[in-house]
């Protein structure tokens, strides 16, 4: 079993790397992440989720390596 693990992205970030990171995370494409995030947004909580994602989510280390 594959240890992934959940980081905000640096190359291709748009605010602050989070829907980048997530969609990476998943293997998904990263506008489908930011769609859904920016309708969830519109009912209020997403911006709040957003900004807690964006203090707790670590930025990938210098010379991170996926394997």
């Amino acid at each position: 079993m594959q240890n992934k693990k959940l980081y905000k992205i640096e190359e291709g970030k748009i605010i602050d790397g989070v829907c980048g990171g997530i969609a990476e995370y998943l293997n998904l494409d990263p506008t489908v992440v930011r769609v859904l995030w920016a309708l969830i947004a519109c009912s209020g909580t997403g911006l709040i989720a957003y900004l807690v994602c964006a203090l707790i989510i670590p930025r990938k280390p210098s010379g991170y390596i996926d394997v």
